[in-house]
C-alpha cells in the first residue's frame, strides 16, 4: 500500500508539472511584450530573438521594429497585427492565428506554420518556403509572392512550400511563385491566379473551380483528378504536365480554345 502510494503521489506531481509546463516555458506575457515594444526609442530594434510566447494574445500589436527570427509561436493570437518586413526565419507558428495580419514582404524559411489561421491576410512580396499544410489562406492577399523553391540552395535536399489541404478559396495569388510548390487537395476556388508561375508544382486534385488561370504557367506540373470547371483558361500554359487525362470540368473551362497545352 505505501509503495502505490508513493507512485500515485509520484504521477500526480507529474501530472501536475505537465499541466504547469507551458504556462512556465513562457518567456514573456502580452503586457511584458507590450511595455517592451512602447519603451523602445525611434530605430532601436524590440529584442524578441528566440522568445517562447506560445499561446500568448499579441492581436493588433505592431511588430514592425521587433525582432522575432526563431522565437517560439505556436498557438499565439497575432491576428491584425503588423509583421512587415520581418525576418521570420526558423520561427514556429503551428497553430497560430494570424487572421488579417500584415505579413507583406516578410522571410519565412524552414518554418511550421501547419493549421495556421491565415484568413485575409497580406502576404503580398513575401518570401516563404514553409509548412502551411491545413492552413486557412482564404481571402488572403499573396500577389507576387515568391514561394517557389530555390533549386540552387538545397544543400539539405528540395525545400518547398508545402500546402496541401490548405484553403485558398478567393486568395489573389497574381503573379505569384509557386513553382515546385504542393498543393494536392487545395482548395483554390475562385481563387486569382492570373500569370501566375506554377511550374513542376503538384496540383493533384486541386479544386481550382472558379479560379482565374489566365496566363498562369503550369508546365511539367501534376495535375491528376484536380478540378477546373468555370475556370479562366485564356492563355493558360500546359505544356508536359502529368495527369491531364483526368483533369476535371476541362470541357467547362472557360476559353479552353486560347489555352496553350504543347
Amino acid at each position: 500500500m505505501k509503495r502505490v502510494a508513493q507512485l500515485t503521489k509520484i504521477l500526480c506531481l507529474g501530472v501536475s508539472v505537465g499541466l504547469l509546463s507551458p504556462a512556465m516555458a513562457v518567456d514573456m506575457n502580452r503586457k511584458q511584450v507590450v511595455q517592451l515594444l512602447n519603451s523602445a526609442s525611434s530605430g532601436e530594434t524590440v529584442d524578441l530573438r528566440r522568445k517562447d510566447l506560445t499561446g500568448v494574445d499579441l492581436s493588433g500589436l505592431d511588430f514592425s521594429r521587433a525582432d522575432l527570427w526563431g522565437a517560439d509561436l505556436r498557438g499565439a493570437n497575432l491576428s491584425h497585427s503588423n509583421l512587415s518586413g520581418l525576418n521570420l526565419d526558423l520561427t514556429v507558428m503551428t497553430g497560430a492565428n494570424l487572421e488579417g495580419a500584415d505579413l507583406s514582404g516578410v522571410s519565412i524559411y524552414a518554418v511550421s506554420m501547419m493549421r495556421t489561421n491565415l484568413k485575409g491576410a497580406d502576404f503580398s512580396g513575401s518570401r516563404v518556403i514553409a509548412n502551411l499544410d491545413n492552413a486557412d489562406l482564404s481571402g488572403a492577399n499573396l500577389s507576387n509572392v515568391d514561394w517557389g523553391a530555390d533549386m540552387k540552395n538545397q544543400p539539405m535536399g528540395l525545400m518547398r512550400a508545402s500546402l496541401k489541404k490548405a484553403k485558398l478559396k478567393g486568395a489573389n495569388l497574381s503573379g505569384a511563385n509557386l513553382s515546385r510548390a504542393m498543393l494536392m487537395f487545395a482548395d483554390l476556388t475562385d481563387a486569382n491566379l492570373h500569370n501566375a508561375v506554377l511550374t513542376v508544382t503538384d496540383l493533384r486534385a486541386a479544386n481550382l473551380t472558379g479560379a482565374d488561370l489566365s496566363g498562369a504557367n503550369l508546365s511539367d506540373s501534376q495535375v491528376a483528378n484536380a478540378i477546373v470547371g468555370d475556370a479562366d483558361l485564356s492563355g493558360t500554359i500546359f505544356k508536359g504536365v502529368n495527369g491531364l487525362d483526368s483533369l476535371r470540368g476541362l470541357d467547362e473551362a472557360s476559353n479552353k480554345n486560347k489555352a496553350v497545352f504543347d
